[in-house]
């Protein structure tokens, strides 16, 4: 069955070929508008390397967020449109998710850390069970400082929003461990794995309803609000 997995929620975006469930190709590239088009060339060069067209693909897993508010636009735009033109069956994957899949073996308490900006972060909280991660909080907005306390000791810490929160982290608390920043981006063959797992299960979005989570409005908007008051 093949299938395409999009990840552009974080800094750097990719996208892989996925049949039966094993990643066959993945290539990244920069997210951002200036790049909009880069992903549909990056998809057409993959595809013709296999020897697909888009009529080809039967499902199409996308990172819904949260994460960067222009890179999930363009992918869940991108998933949309393909979906619509080709009847593509779609899976949305939430972020949080698949960064936890980055996390070490080690790792039993897990908290993503994303930056949203004004002292706050994008965050899920995790447990390690007997079948994978385990999700105690799913994504919201909250700042590390009341995560941390609500989280077990150990806990790791995972996303690339660690550097401009890691003034939060209570110093001597040798119960909170930073992962590696190689682990901190999400990647499009996990976005593939999980989207085959929920695919598995029969948990397929609607095109006309599928929408990115966001968890608040772009800060443009939110200071023109401001302003309007």
């Amino acid at each position: 069955m093949p299938a395409l997995a999009l990840e552009t929620s974080g800094r750097i975006g990719s996208v892989a070929l996925v049949e039966e469930g094993r990643v066959l190709a993945e290539e990244q590239f920069p997210h951002g508008l200036a790049h909009a088009a880069k992903i549909l060339t990056v998809i057409d060069t993959l595809c013709k390397k296999l020897g697909w067209k888009p009529a080809d693909l039967r499902e199409l897993y996308i990172s819904i967020g949260p994460g960067s508010f222009t890179g999930l636009r363009i992918g869940v735009t991108v998933a949309k449109t393909l979906a619509l033109a080709t009847g593509v069956k779609l899976v949305g994957v939430p972020s949080v998710r698949v960064l936890a899949e980055n996390a070490p073996e080690e790792a039993i308490n897990l908290v993503i850390v994303l930056d949203a900006k004004r002292g706050q972060i994008f965050t899920s909280r995790f447990r390690r069970g007997t079948r994978g991660w385990d999700e105690q909080e799913p994504a919201h907005l909250d700042d590390l400082q009341s995560m941390l306390a609500r989280a077990p000791r150990p806990v790791h810490l995972l996303g690339d929003g660690i550097p401009q929160h890691q003034q939060f982290i209570p110093s001597g608390d040798t119960g909170v461990v930073l992962t590696a920043p190689e682990t901190w981006r999400p990647r499009a063959s996990v976005v593939a794995s999980e989207g085959v797992r929920l695919a598995a299960a029969g948990t397929f979005a609607d095109p006309d309803r599928l929408t990115p989570i966001y968890l608040r409005k772009p800060e443009a908007e939110e200071k023109w609000e401001q302003l309007a008051r």
